[in-house]
């Protein structure tokens, strides 16, 4: 009769919790991973090609219409903003509805127990797509100003201020981060994209319609507070206007989205 004996595996005192640690993904890496996610799917990869064939015909549209007339880059940057506004946000709510239309939140959340960390990369992610919308329209825009007095009989110039790029930028980020915040607390595609236009529309119409609501449309109409971002004009209480209707519609949806996921059963 033989007798096997064996050994107790050890491991040295705290080197679980390194293995651990060191196994834990970056949070660069998630961010990249949410990128990928952002365009591996059909509806993220058209989302972007429209983004660029949208600024491209902004771009058509501003240059063939009155074509006599002088135009600027800082032209086509502003106008270019206004397809490219309608369409980020729709990303950002499908960088996180994805996750439960594709039943891959439970993985998801199961390699990374952290949610706040996998929320974070996807706002982190969502900023840099926002970043990069603007880059595409900048692009357009330049295209724009080199063919205007090529194909038309007006002229171009390459006027812009700093003040104007900066400005672009935040409003797209501030947009694609309200679609963020519409899927976090709703979880579901068409429901965030329908909410996400309804919503505010209805309170344009409003405050349109009733005229003593009249002024709230400065304060809380997402289209009055963020239009003189489009060109670089946002000064003074426009500030002001600005971060409250950002509380109602950008805030209050991020901060509901965020508990409802941190607290809730992931299915």
């Amino acid at each position: 009769m033989s007798t096997t004996t064996s050994l107790p595996t050890t491991s040295p005192v705290g080197s679980g919790a390194r293995v651990a640690e060191s196994a834990a993904p970056s949070m660069a890496r998630l961010v990249r991973v949410e990128l990928r996610k952002s365009y591996d799917t059909r509806a993220g990869f058209w989302l972007m090609a429209a983004i660029g064939v949208s600024s491209l015909g902004a771009v058509a549209l501003r240059m063939f219409v009155d074509a006599g007339e002088s135009r600027t880059f800082a032209d086509f940057l502003s106008i270019t903003q206004w397809p490219v506004g309608l369409l980020l946000p729709i990303l950002g709510i499908l960088l996180v509805t994805s996750e439960w239309s594709q039943r891959t939140a439970l993985t998801t959340f199961a390699l990374v127990p952290h949610r706040s960390r996998v929320l974070t990369a996807k706002v982190a992610a969502a900023g840099v797509l926002a970043i990069a919308g603007v880059a595409v329209t900048a692009v357009a825009s330049a295209v724009g100003t080199v063919l205007t007095p090529v194909l038309t009989s007006g002229s171009a110039h390459w006027e812009v201020t700093g003040g104007q790029v900066g400005q672009v930028t935040a409003v797209e980020i501030l947009y694609v981060l309200m679609g963020v915040a519409f899927g976090m607390a709703l979880l579901r595609s068409p429901a965030a994209i329908v909410l996400y236009f309804l919503l505010p529309s209805l309170i344009t119409f409003v405050v349109t319609v009733a005229k003593p609501l009249d002024w709230l449309k400065e304060w809380f109409d997402l289209t009055t507070t963020t239009t003189p971002m489009y060109d670089g004009t946002l000064r003074g209480d426009g500030w002001t206007h600005l971060a409250a209707s950002l509380a109602v519609w950008l805030v209050v949806p991020f901060v509901i989205g965020w508990l409802r996921i941190e607290r809730g059963e992931i299915d």
